[in-house]
């Protein structure tokens, strides 16, 4: 997070919320403001979607003012914590970004990023002292369970992961202050900590090794009897590797090995260097092992991805657990993914039976009589087994003890679903690095030539997918080429296929990242390969299985079951909502192996099909066109699809058109015209700008005049007025020159709307009546309903609101008759402010309303944010500021998320109405800031208006025109 302002900051949450303002403490209001400034502070400046507030307050059941009752929290945080500035301005401390909200103070005054940072700069020494004064520090920040004052959010998923990193830091400290000889000052803090997790081993066991280190050996007996009745009583299980062991160096005397006089086998490799991070996934370890059944054998199987760290996670715990099993450590690398065969569990056998003491001669020939005497020479051992790189649960299942005094860690690119079902191991899928440890161990390994470069470090970090082993090949490749710089460096790493080549560590297999992706690619049945290999077809983000069978030409349920094994070898991640996904590296592996795929031109072409009928299907049922039979299809799901591939279109719509497929581009980038201005202004260019050069290649002229139209229309909703007439005025020569009446139509109208906002209302008319005619001329109802809803709008500039409002009933009615939901909103809205004027104000609140839940219902930003401000308009109409002032402002929000720039500068000059109608500051700033949008675009109208409100704050100035346009 980045301090933005003057005005000091500082909130609490590692206790009840509470925040200060230049030392003073602020008054925070009720407990649901406080709830949301608390839950925005553990976010640690990312954005928490507005729909994640909802569901943390109220569940599954949020009231239907659930997202009114949020804005007005953050409004009355937002008025706390900048109090300096306008409520017209950009909020600096809680701006609104996308769909959701981020706290953005500086992160020494936010006490869990300071805590989270003292812990990190503790896991950057390897000085003990400074380590304990660090995590010392960190620990002290805690005024008790975080979010202490909500007791609402207890078991939220934040709170909980907030927790298990205090405990992880709170056993860290403990270890450092135990090896410092400071045990007695630890005490106070691990007494406590104790007391509230009686059944947490790990904490009790250490917590009897600080009493034995304090000299206090009667208190250290006494945890260990106590916590080892609870677990009986509470678990009815036994105490575990921890607790047993810490029991032992207690009494002095470690449990006698019966079965050989040397040493006990100590066979765990080294741990890698460097490791850092995983403190969730080592205390989820740590659970699973407290969660065994005491009367089996615990196996704990960790799966993940190739590249994941899975077998430097595997051993790092093997290491901390190394004090409770006293009788050794086995360790074997089944090399399951490598490019030479498996080892076979014969020779893995007699390797553990020679390191447990059994003379060579005595190890049975038979695979089946070995791993019986195996078990025979675990049965009373305390051994630590793990079993790193296995392929399938077979190549473990003859090297599963017995004995329930042994722990088994298995690690696999496989789900290992068998050894869950049958042997009850418990699984532990690990994800990449999170992204500040991805980059503080690129930091460790590379050293002081990124240390003055960190946008360059987090490059990196992205570009290796976050995961461990890429992570380290990258760094070996910049500190191996020091005439190289860094940025320089990570501009080669860009394209994700040099990247692959790039990152080939010298040649060793082990640690070539393509080398490593393809053993677990080569170890998959035929029909999933090749799915996999069509997979890199695709050239989007994600996909579902209707995706996935396209692309194989299979049936869905075929092509979910070969997903469902992509799954399960970790080379596709399986997402929310029946989505799935690639990490970047895996992905561009996918996309190598397509290339020299014959199927890959045929598939493709499939893809795009699946894509273009979808698509069509989905706008027909989301915006009707009157065209064809009525729904049936829930259009929710249907919208939810369209948001759900909104990146996925926008990239295929690219790579069509610059893949020999500009026909297909041309229809997607123009059916997604509808739902693409409904707010996503970004990707509308992207599309469009696409649809135009696929027309162009194809020498399409009528296809090149509807782009044109769609990117005139696209820029007059960013502002961009001359660039919009421009387009438009070339796409209506283009459709005249070949008589495409429709196109014409559409060009007149877009044109008749940049007119208006250029200030010429008269050419806007007549504009707008040539496309009416057209429109009728065709018998395009659906055309002919936009036109009179934009015709009715500008005439609504001329004070001619009778006829304003027939032209706006008018077109209502026909975009009502025909299903459109999104246009009869914008009627609606236009029609609301022509009856404010004659004074019909309740009518025009009621249709005010009614337009806002269509857009809402619709996901249409833009329209929800014209109709928020043309309600908050007609307030300030009424005399009810305090009301108009929070809609406008929320309408502000949308405006400025989504480029709207008309709409920006049109509602700060309402908000600057507003303000200035209750004497409050802030008008003339608003005023000003609405002339300079104004004067940029060129919007006469509000510029005028914005002139005349700064030129007569004191005095009324009559309200401006809308831009709901259909």
């Amino acid at each position: 997070m980045a301090m933005a302002r003057g005005v000091l900051l500082r909130v609490q949450v590692l206790g009840p919320v509470r925040a200060w303002q230049d030392g003073r403490e602020i008054e925070l209001g009720p407990a649901g403001r406080r709830a949301v400034l608390g839950l925005l502070a553990l976010s640690g400046g990312r954005v928490v979607p507005r729909a994640d507030l909802v569901d943390a307050l109220w569940g599954e059941n949020p009231p239907p003012s659930a997202t009114n009752v949020i804005q007005t929290h953050v409004k009355h945080l937002r008025r706390l914590f900048d109090p300096e500035r306008h409520r017209y301005a950009r909020s600096t401390s809680i701006p609104f970004v996308g769909d959701g909200y981020a706290l953005r103070i500086a992160d020494d005054e936010v006490d869990v990023d300071r805590f989270r940072e003292l812990v990190s700069a503790a896991g950057r020494t390897s000085v003990a002292e400074e380590v304990a004064e660090l995590l010392g520090t960190a620990l002290g920040l805690w005024q008790g369970r975080p979010l202490a004052d909500q007791p609402g959010l207890t078991g939220h998923a934040k709170v909980v992961a907030l927790l298990g990193e205090r405990r992880t830091a709170l056993l860290a400290h403990a270890e450092t202050m135990i090896g410092l000889g400071r045990a007695v000052d630890l005490l106070p803090l691990l007494v406590e900590h104790a007391a509230d997790h009686p059944l947490d081993e790990v904490v009790q066991a250490v917590l009897v090794r600080a009493y034995a280190a304090a000299g206090r050996r009667a208190d250290a007996f006494a945890v260990y009897d106590s916590t080892r009745r609870a677990l009986r009583e509470e678990l009815a299980i036994g105490p575990g590797a921890e607790l047993v062991g810490a029991h032992a160096a207690l009494l002095d005397e470690p449990p006698v090995r019966s079965h050989r006089a040397g040493p006990a086998p100590a066979q765990l490799p080294g741990n890698a260097p460097g490791f850092l991070g995983r403190a969730t996934e080592l205390a989820a370890l740590d659970g699973l092992l407290a969660e065994r059944d005491p009367a089996a054998t615990a196996v704990i199987a960790v799966c993940g991805t190739a590249g994941v760290g899975k077998t430097a996670l595997a051993v790092h715990w093997g290491h901390r657990l190394r004090s409770g099993f006293p009788d050794g450590q086995l360790y074997v690398n089944l090399r399951g993914y490598e490019s030479g065969k498996p080892v076979a569990t014969a020779d893995v056998l007699g390797g553990f039976l020679e390191a447990l003491g059994v003379a060579a001669a005595a190890i049975p020939v038979d695979v089946d009589a070995r791993a019986a005497r195996y078990r025979t020479e675990v049965a009373d051992r305390r051994l630590l087994i793990v079993l790193d790189n296995a392929a399938a649960t077979e190549q473990v299942r003859l090297l599963l003890p017995g004995a329930p005094s042994c722990v088994v860690v298995v690690t696999s690119r496989d789900s290992l679903a068998s050894l869950v079902a049958v042997h009850g191991a418990r699984r532990l899928d690990l994800r990449p690095l999170r992204r500040g440890d991805a980059i503080v161990l690129l930091r460790k390994l590379i050293g002081d030539r990124v240390r003055a470069e960190p946008a360059v470090v987090a490059e990196l970090a992205e570009q290796c997918a976050f995961l461990p082993l890429p992570l380290r090949v990258a760094a070996e490749l910049v500190v191996s080429r020091p005439e190289t710089a860094p940025a320089e460096l990570i501009r080669e790493l860009g394209d994700r296929q040099r990247r692959l080549r790039l990152l080939d560590a010298g040649g060793d297999d082990r640690a070539a990242v393509r080398e490593v992706l393809s053993w677990s690619y080569k170890h998959l049945p035929a029909e999933a390969a090749r799915l996999f290999r069509l997979l890199g077809a695709h050239p989007g983000h994600d996909f579902d299985v209707p995706c996935a069978a396209a692309l194989a030409d299979r049936r869905p349920d075929v092509a979910g079951r070969l997903l469902d094994v992509l799954v399960r070898a970790h080379l596709v991640d399986r997402g929310p909502a029946g989505r799935h996904g690639m990490h970047d590296l895996l992905r561009a592996y996918a996309v190598d192996l397509a290339q020299d795929e014959p199927e890959r031109p045929a598939a493709f072409d499939r893809l795009l099909d699946h894509y273009l009928t979808s698509t069509a299907a989905a706008m027909e049922i989301v915006y009707p066109t009157g065209q064809a039979a009525a729904p049936v299809a829930d259009p929710a799901r249907m919208r939810a699809w369209l948001d759900a591939e909104r990146p996925n279109l926008t990239d295929l719509c690219a790579f069509a058109a610059g893949h020999d497929r500009p026909r297909q581009a041309m229809r997607l980038a123009e059916m997604l015209y509808r739902y693409l201005e409904a707010g996503y202004h970004s990707e509308a260019l992207v599309v469009h700008t696409n649809g135009l050069r696929a027309a162009r290649l194809v020498g399409d002229r009528e296809g090149e005049a509807r782009a044109l139209t769609n990117l005139g229309a696209v820029h007059r909703l960013l502002g961009r007025y001359g660039p919009a007439a421009a387009r438009l005025r070339q796409s209506l020569r283009l459709h005249r020159n070949g008589s495409d009446r429709a196109g014409e139509a559409r060009a007149l109208s877009h044109l008749g709307i940049i007119e208006d906002r250029l200030g010429d209302v008269g050419a806007s008319i007549g504009y707008l009546r040539q496309a009416l005619t057209r429109y009728r001329e065709l018998g395009d109802r659906h055309g002919t309903a936009s036109v009179l809803t934009n015709l009715g709008t500008v005439q609504g500039q001329t004070g001619d609101h009778a006829g304003a409002s027939e032209a706006l009933n008018a077109g209502r009615d026909l975009f009502r008759e025909l299903g459109d939901r999104a246009g009869e909103a914008a009627a609606l809205t236009n029609l609301a402010e022509a009856y404010t004027h004659l004074g019909r104000q309740a009518t025009a609140v009621a249709h005010l309303h009614d337009a806002l839940a269509h857009f809402r219902d619709l996901g249409h930003r833009y329209g929800e944010a014209s109709a928020l401000s043309t309600l908050g308009q007609l307030h300030v109409h009424l005399g009810r500021e305090e009301e108009a002032i929070g809609l406008l402002e929320e309408a502000l929000e949308i405006f400025r998320a989504t480029g709207h720039r008309y709409g920006e500068a049109n509602t700060l000059n309402s908000l600057a109405e507003a303000l200035r109608a209750t004497g409050r500051p802030g008008a003339p700033a608003a005023y000003r800031e609405a002339l300079a949008l104004a004067t940029e675009t060129g919007d006469k109208d509000e510029q005028s208006r914005a002139t005349a409100g700064i030129a007569l704050c004191g005095g009324d100035t009559p309200a401006g025109p809308r831009d709901g346009r259909a």
